[in-house]
């Protein structure tokens, strides 16, 4: 007589979400790292990266190393805002970081000489944005979830 033992069930895999440095560290930490690497390398920030001539007939428009920064700058916020919209427990984490990059470019703002420019200024002004934007989005999202619980 044969037996014939039932196998065992497999266990469901647990995936664990993988963070790579991007979740982890603020991502506006880098145009502070590229305005410093600039500052320190004595280039201009009107220095033009290339000149593109408009249909219009108007002077030709050049796109310089300020305006790369502050367009850097930009898009990541855009990301920021995004990670901004995850919930979980590295969310207080998150608001905590961007709240000190927002200090770090004030202070820098303040005191080191190098910054006291218009760029720097608005790029403090997007690590701003991104301390407020952050705790919006992550309190609008607790209402959501609360008065969607509460319907139960």
């Amino acid at each position: 007589m044969v037996v014939v033992e039932p196998t065992p069930e497999p266990k469901p895999r647990s995936y664990r979400r993988r963070s790579n440095w991007l979740t982890v560290v603020p991502t506006l930490l880098i145009p502070w790292i590229v305005y410093n690497a600039v500052a320190a390398t004595g280039v201009e920030l009107n220095h033009p990266l290339f000149e593109i001539t408009l249909p219009s007939g108007a002077p030709p428009w050049s796109f310089t190393v300020s305006d790369a920064v502050l367009l850097l700058s930009l898009m990541l916020l855009f990301f920021e805002i995004l990670k901004s919209t995850r919930t979980g427990g590295n969310s207080v984490a998150d608001h905590a970081l961007s709240m000190i990059v927002f200090v770090l470019y004030l202070i820098w703002f303040l005191v080191v000489p190098t910054a006291a420019t218009s760029l720097f200024f608005l790029i403090t002004i997007i690590a701003l944005i991104d301390v407020v934007a952050g705790f919006s989005v992550t309190i609008r999202a607790a209402r959501r979830d609360y008065s969607v619980g509460s319907e139960n």
